[in-house]
């Protein structure tokens, strides 16, 4: 397995501030579209309805973002504070592959599947 570099911490940081800009971008495009949308006022009963249906998907939609926007934030806070890398599950560090292509993540392999298989356990 690969070490965590310093180069490593350096390409991940970097895709995740990369990461962080593209996903403020999208939040400001939909908010424009959605404001434009809504500058019709009235409409019969199925542009109230299409109107209704666009603010929902919105809203669901910055949800994401906002849970993606945060745990971007937690991952850039680990590396300033020098935990980046390790295994909230188990305490060891996270695969450099699993890293460099979701830099934001706070498991390992092994991690995730002990966290899924203890949901899969209780949720019964």
């Amino acid at each position: 397995m690969a070490r965590l570099t310093e180069k490593v911490v350096k390409e991940c940081k970097r895709k995740l501030l990369e990461t962080k800009m593209e996903l403020l971008n999208r939040i400001r495009n939909s908010r424009d579209r959605l404001s434009q949308g809504n500058d019709e006022v009235g409409g019969d009963e199925a542009d109230q309805t299409s109107r209704l249906l666009q603010e929902s998907e919105f809203i669901s939609n910055q949800e994401r973002i906002r849970a993606q926007l945060l745990e971007i934030e937690l991952a850039l806070s680990r590396i300033e504070n020098g935990a980046y890398g390790v295994c909230e599950e188990t305490e060891e560090p996270i695969e450099v592959e699993r890293l460099m292509a979701i830099p934001w993540t706070r498991l390992s392999i092994e991690g995730a599947e002990l966290r899924e298989a203890m949901k899969k356990k209780y949720a019964r």
